[in-house]
Formats: structure tokens, C-alpha cells, sequence
């Protein structure tokens, strides 16, 4: 790329190559639209790279660990199981996320879909710069669509180095720590605090709520806590975070919990507070695009800005900080560009935890809907009743449906327990398509499955329960 007055046209660029933003480059070109893609650092985005899916790679790898040191129950013993976490990493980096990562660009190339490295800043409405170290190019587009995604919140007396990391220093360090103290008990904390466990790690994680995983109903945190107890790890909730000291070897955490000052030493602090949304320097401001007092870009149901070629997806609007939800409004805004009559619905939009249980959700819990002024029932199937959760001796967790009392329509689920992450998709297409509990209900499910426990609460919705 070299240095130029002239411009370069494109019809739509995007801007982040994350899961809102790939997928938005490839949904426009088939579409028909010449679209170029600009990403400064990763392909796949955080998500891909130091997010999502390396996350769910170290918590499978703790589940082996677990699995191959307590299966007596099963009739198996191992002796002498070790852990060598260089290859565990190893694994994580090379066969997981590489492959991944490389099979979206190859995606993109495939579609026809220009990539630009570097750092875009908008010009106008309809220009921007891109800079890649000493070069610089100016491109004119039609349409831009923004998906830069967010980055951890640093909070003040934990500014991140050495010792005291963020959640992708959780995910990149090179040894299990003897002890980890995490600081924030949400998706994220919960998530990492249990694979360190699971891969031997004294774990102990501050909450400044009244209970860990606050998004999620405390029926199904409960099940999460009584795991925590059981893998020895350590919660406080309602406790403020004051300041953390990297003493070289080891880092001092203190906090304050009841009015009272307390310490903890571990061999690293991740902080897992929250993210902040990449939204600046972009140019932004120039363009005279709305934000929140956030920080967060407003849109229409299409995605679009206050400035009319100007669309934003993912992690920097308001509402769900979510991979799936940013897939999901790329394919919205991409569609819109091309003029096709399409709108965000999110009554369907689940939120999972890759806890032990996991934990999933999808459109409206049974307060959320009386708040909303429906007449619903909630109906509870215990993981207890299933088959398959007995051969796989998992059987804590329960499938729970949302349903109108008049006309048993579906507007809501929960899952605690094995597959939640799975199960939910089933739940998320009835409460998508306005089914009721008679549809579940006569769909034949295949036996053993964990799957049939969504069909047993259809059933018992209806007054007919045969495994209850």
C-alpha cells in the first residue's frame, strides 16, 4: 500500500473483522455488493482469537483433566494423571483458534472480499483513511459498516501488567497459577474461574453483586454455586474491589466486603468487569454520529446510524454484548444496504454461561413476561427424569419453559445442565416462531436424548406429564 492523494471505490466497506463484522462482508457480497473488509490486529476478531472459542478450548481441557482423575463411578481409574499445560496451550492455539481463524479468511477470500490492514478513520460520510503503519490509502465508499467491538474495562488500582491481567492474559498465560483471584463474577469470570479450578487452581472470585452471574435467575446460579463449593473455589459477593499490588512474584488483592478490609495473595489477578466499546478513534465525532453517554453508537432497527451511509453493529450499540447477536445484526445491516425490507427481533436472542452447569436463557424469564403484562405459567423439568442424563451421570440442571396460560404459547425458556448451550436452540426456534406447547410436544424426539427433557416440560405445560 503506498501513499496517495487519489482515492480508492469501494461499494461497502466494513470496518472489524470479528463475528459481526466477517460475517457482515460476506452476507453483503452475496448480496452483490464489491465489499472490502479493514481489520487492524485479528481476523475473527476477539472472539475467534482471545475470546469465545480459545475460552470454551481451556474449559473442555479442564473437563478431561477432571474426567480422567474422577471416573470410578464409571468403573475407570488412571493412575498418575498429569497435566502438561504448554501442550494444552499449544492445542488451543494451533488446532483450534488457528484453524478457525485461517477458515474465516479463507471464507472471505472465497466471497470475493477485499482485506485491508490497518486503522480506518473516517474522512466524511462517504470517505475514510486507512493507515498501516508508514502507509496510508483513502478510500471512498457508499455504505460503511462499523463493527470494531470492545475491549476490557480497566478499573483504578488494577491497571493491567505483569501480574495483574486481563481476561486475555487469562487466557494466554503459560503456566496454571497456583492461585488466581478473579475480579468480577459475571459470564466471563465465571467461566475462567471454573476451568482454572478444573485445571487445578485455588480459585477465589469477587463479586460486587448480590450473587455471581447476575443476568441469569437464581434457581440456575444456584447449581453453578454448589459446583463452586464443590470444586473448593471461592466466592465473595457484594465485595468491592480496592486496589491490587504486583509484588514481582505473587500479587496482594485488596478488598473491602461488609465494611470490612481484606487481603488475598494469589500468583495473578484477572479483572473481567465488563467491556468498553471501540468506539474511538474512528472519526466518529466528525461524522457527527449519535452515542450514548456510553459511549455506544445509536441505530435503527436496520443498524443505521443518524448518518445514513454510516451502519453499526455488534458490541458497540446498545443491548447484548453477545457474538451471536453481532452475527445476527451484520446480516440485518447487509441486508438493509441492499435494500431488502428486514429488521432486528431480538425476542429470541439466547444468552448461555459455559459454567458447571451451563446455563441458558432465551426470550422472556416468567417475571419478565407478568412485568410485561402477560398471563404465563413456568413449567420445570429436573434433569433427574432424563435418560441420557442418567447414563452420562449428569443429571443436575432442569429445562423450564415460559408459556401462556391461555393458549400455552411459548415466550420464554431456561436450561440448567449438561448441553444447555445445545438445548436452548430448540426453545429460541419455538419462542422465534410463536409456537405453543402442543408443538413441542407432538414433535417426536429421539430416545435417549438430553433433547426429550424439552419435550417432557412441553408436556407437563399441558397438564400431561408422562415423567414426572
Amino acid at each position: 500500500m503506498v501513499v496517495g492523494d487519489f482515492a480508492l471505490e469501494l461499494d461497502t466497506v466494513v470496518i472489524g473483522a470479528g463475528p459481526g463484522g466477517y460475517v457482515a462482508a460476506i452476507r453483503a457480497a452475496q448480496m452483490g455488493q464489491k465489499v472490502a473488509i479493514i481489520e487492524r490486529e485479528y481476523i475473527g476478531g476477539v472472539c475467534l482469537n482471545v475470546g469465545c472459542i480459545p475460552s470454551k478450548a481451556l474449559i473442555s481441557a479442564g473437563h478431561k483433566y477432571q474426567e480422567a482423575m474422577h471416573s470410578s463411578i464409571f468403573g475407570v481409574t488412571a493412575d498418575n494423571v498429569s497435566l502438561d499445560f504448554s501442550k494444552t496451550q499449544e492445542w488451543k492455539n494451533n488446532q483450534v483458534v488457528a484453524k478457525l481463524t485461517g477458515g474465516v479468511e479463507f471464507l472471505l477470500k472465497k466471497n470475493k472480499v477485499e482485506i485491508i490492514r490497518g486503522e480506518a478513520f473516517f474522512v466524511d460520510e462517504n470517505t475514510l483513511r486507512v493507515i498501516d503503519g508508514d502507509h496510508a490509502q483513502t478510500y471512498s465508499f457508499n455504505h460503511a459498516i462499523v463493527a470494531t467491538g470492545s475491549r476490557p474495562i480497566e478499573i483504578k488500582g488494577f491497571k493491567f501488567g505483569g501480574r495483574i491481567i486481563d481476561s486475555t492474559g487469562g487466557l494466554s498465560l503459560t503456566e496454571v497459577p497456583k492461585k488466581l483471584v478473579i475480579v468480577g463474577g459475571g459470564v466471563i469470570g465465571a467461566e475462567l474461574g471454573g476451568a482454572y479450578a478444573n485445571l487445578g487452581a485455588e480459585v477465589t472470585i469477587l463479586e460486587g453483586s448480590p450473587q455471581i452471574l447476575p443476568t441469569f435467575e437464581k434457581d440456575m446460579v444456584k447449581l453453578v454455586e454448589k459446583e463452586f463449593d464443590n470444586k473448593g473455589i471461592k466466592v465473595v459477593t457484594k465485595a468491592m474491589a480496592k486496589e491490587a499490588v504486583d509484588n514481582g512474584d505473587s500479587v496482594t488483592v485488596t478488598y473491602e466486603v461488609d465494611g470490612k478490609e481484606e487481603k488475598v495473595e494469589a500468583d495473578y489477578v484477572m479483572v473481567t468487569v465488563g467491556r468498553r466499546p471501540n468506539t474511538d478513534d474512528l472519526g466518529l465525532e466528525i461524522l457527527g454520529v449519535e452515542m450514548t453517554d456510553r459511549g455506544l453508537v445509536k441505530v435503527d432497527n436496520q443498524g443505521r446510524t443518524n448518518v445514513k451511509s454510516i451502519f453499526a453493529i455488534g458490541d458497540i450499540v446498545p443491548g447484548a454484548a453477545l457474538a451471536h447477536k453481532a452475527s445476527y445484526e451484520a446480516k440485518i445491516a447487509a441486508e438493509a444496504i441492499a435494500g431488502e425490507p428486514v429488521a432486528v427481533d431480538y425476542r429470541a436472542m439466547p444468552a448461555v454461561a459455559f459454567t458447571d452447569p451451563e446455563l441458558a436463557t432465551v426470550g422472556m424469564t416468567e417475571k419478565e413476561a407478568k412485568e410485561a403484562g402477560l398471563n404465563v405459567k413456568a413449567s420445570k423439568f429436573s434433569l433427574g427424569g432424563n435418560g441420557r442424563a442418567l447414563s452420562l451421570n449428569q443429571t443436575e440442571g432442569f429445562v423450564r419453559l415460559v408459556t401462556t396460560k391461555e393458549d400455552n404459547v411459548i415466550v420464554g425458556g431456561q436450561v440448567a445442565g449438561i448441553s444447555a448451550s445445545d438445548i436452548i436452540a430448540e426453545i429460541g426456534l419455538a419462542v422465534e416462531a410463536g409456537m405453543n406447547a402442543e408443538d413441542i410436544a407432538l414433535t417426536i424426539h429421539s430416545h435417549p436424548s438430553l433433547s426429550e427433557a424439552v419435550m417432557d416440560t412441553a408436556e407437563l405445560a399441558l397438564g400431561m406429564p408422562i415423567h414426572m
